[in-house]
């Protein structure tokens, strides 16, 4: 391994084999991780995007040892993440979306007190070490407080803090400002900035487009098991600089009226967004405002609002990338 690895996937692929069927019993099995590899370079924030089902959490267990590939190999700190699992979890720290693993009647410090005795935290390090995690992810002077009293996005930085209690060289972050409220997770991202102060290395999971835009050095997208992209934000946004966006606000679109605007000969991909009670269309075209007429007439009949044209972003390369999804 290069030392200037920290992870290190080599064709891992994982299957599921699961019982079917009530009379007649049969194995089935089902392809989780058909064939990923990709390196993250010691304190690099990489970025891995990928629809629900395409393979992200999964290959974020086998690379925290929760997993055992089916085949291929991986390693974290040049650590086989089987042969030599307690090394890589002396090394690693992971947080997956949601505020269980911690104890609401105890304070936040009193959590951290107890969660540094289980990893063996010698107890005149946790005293230093504890303030200062707290300072460092935004919880200065709410440490005394019970955690049952915590917002959702103060619980999930105490995650953090304490993932960071034995000072780990890697951390996965999966999904780790699902269901945050905006000021949560404007908060949360912070926290991500300064454990990048920390040069720690970070893979972060997560489907919040706009968020590995602002905080990934790099990205792989994942889809049906397999690496489809592997670039930095603003390459990736390349693959679709030769499009438009226009963007539809409109209201009860069925699924035919979707259908009938993918099939029109100058429109790449279509995405949609539930947004209250109205939709937005997202769809990519290399005509531009030319096409607005011509879509707009597919729409005859509906509600419509707002209508604009922009500039692609990285979740517009995303859905070119994965497949435009309604």
């Amino acid at each position: 391994m290069q030392n200037s690895y920290a992870i290190e996937v080599d064709h891992l692929r994982r299957i599921y084999r699961t019982t079917v069927g009530v009379f007649r019993r049969s194995i089935k099995e089902v392809v989780a991780v058909e064939d990923v590899s990709f390196c993250v370079a010691a304190g690099e924030l990489f970025g891995l995007l990928g629809p629900n089902g395409a393979g992200k959490t999964t290959t974020v267990k086998m690379l925290t040892t929760l997993l055992i590939p089916t085949q291929g190999a991986a390693r974290v700190m040049g650590h086989d993440v089987v042969k030599g699992a307690k090394e890589v979890q002396k090394r690693i720290g992971f947080i997956f979306g949601g505020e269980r693993g911690l104890y609401w009647r105890l304070s936040g410090i009193d959590n951290l007190r107890y969660f540094a005795s289980l990893y063996h935290v010698d107890p005149d390090v946790a005293k230093q070490r504890i303030p200062y995690l707290l300072d460092l992810v935004g919880l200065h002077g709410r440490g005394d407080e019970r955690v049952e009293g915590y917002s959702r996005g103060m619980k999930q930085r105490l995650h953090v803090a304490r993932t960071l209690l034995h000072d780990p060289e890697v951390l996965f972050l999966d999904e780790p400002t699902i269901g945050l409220d905006p000021v949560g997770a404007r908060e949360f991202r912070q926290v991500i900035r300064n454990l990048q102060s920390e040069r720690k290395t970070i893979l972060l999971t997560t489907h919040y487009m706009f968020e590995a835009d602002q905080l990934c050095q790099r990205i792989g997208v994942i889809n049906h098991g397999r690496i489809v992209a592997l670039d930095t934000p603003e390459n990736l946004k390349r693959h679709v600089s030769d499009l438009s966006v226009i963007e539809i606000e409109a209201f009860g679109v069925p699924a035919t009226t979707i259908d009938k605007v993918k099939a029109l000969p100058f429109v790449d991909a279509v995405h949609v967004e539930n947004r209250d009670q109205k939709q937005a269309l997202m769809i990519q075209s290399p005509r531009g405002s030319e096409a607005v007429p011509d879509v707009m007439a597919t729409l005859n009949g509906l509600r419509v609002g707002r209508v604009i044209v922009r500039e692609p972003t990285l979740e517009d390369a995303y859905v070119r990338l994965v497949g435009g999804t309604a």
